[in-house]
C-alpha cells in the first residue's frame, strides 16, 4: 500500500509542477501578446483549469508529505496523551469536512455540466469536478494519516 501511495504522490508532483509551468507560460504568453494586441483569449480559461486542478492536487501532495499547516501554540500546552486526542479529533473533523466536499463537489459538477468555457467548447464540469475528485484524493490521503496517528504511540510524560 505504501508503495502505491508513493506511487501516486510522485505523479501528482510531476502533474503539479506541469500545471504549474503550463500556468505561469500561458499568462505571461497572454499578457505580451495582449500587449501587442493580439490577444490569446483560451489561455485564460486553460490556466483556470489547470490552476483548479492545481489548488487540489497540490492540497493532497500536502497532506500525504504531512506539511499541513498547524497553529499548535495552545495544543503543545496540553500534556501528550490529550495532544493525541486532540490530532485524533482534527483528522476526523478534516475527514468529514472533506466527505462534505465530495458530496457537495458533485452536485456542484451536475450544475455546472451545461456550463461551457468562454473561449473553449468544452463543459465547465472538468473545471468543478477538481472539488470531488481532489476531495477524494485527499479523503484517503487523510485516512492514511488518521491510522498512523492512531498507531503512533504517544511520546512523553507530562509535556
Amino acid at each position: 500500500m505504501k508503495k502505491i501511495s508513493n506511487l501516486v504522490l510522485r505523479a501528482e508532483e510531476v502533474l503539479a509542477g506541469c500545471m504549474l509551468c503550463l500556468i505561469a507560460v500561458l499568462v505571461f504568453w497572454s499578457a505580451i501578446a495582449r500587449t501587442v494586441g493580439m490577444p490569446v483569449n483560451w489561455a485564460q480559461d486553460i490556466s483556470l483549469l489547470a490552476f483548479a486542478w492545481l489548488t487540489f492536487i497540490g492540497s493532497d501532495i500536502i497532506i500525504k508529505t504531512g506539511n499541513l499547516i498547524r497553529i499548535d501554540m495552545v495544543v503543545n500546552l496540553f500534556p501528550k496523551s490529550i495532544q493525541k486526542i486532540l490530532t485524533l479529533i482534527f483528522d476526523l473533523m478534516m475527514l468529514l469536512f472533506l466527505l462534505v466536499l465530495i458530496v457537495y463537489g458533485f452536485i456542484l459538477v451536475s450544475q455546472s455540466w451545461n456550463r461551457t468555457f468562454n473561449t473553449l467548447k468544452l463543459s465547465y464540469a472538468w473545471c468543478t469536478l477538481a472539488v470531488p475528485g481532489g476531495a477524494l484524493l485527499m479523503f484517503f490521503s487523510a485516512v492514511g494519516k488518521l491510522i498512523g496517528d492512531i498507531k503512533a504511540p504517544v511520546k512523553g510524560g507530562a509535556k
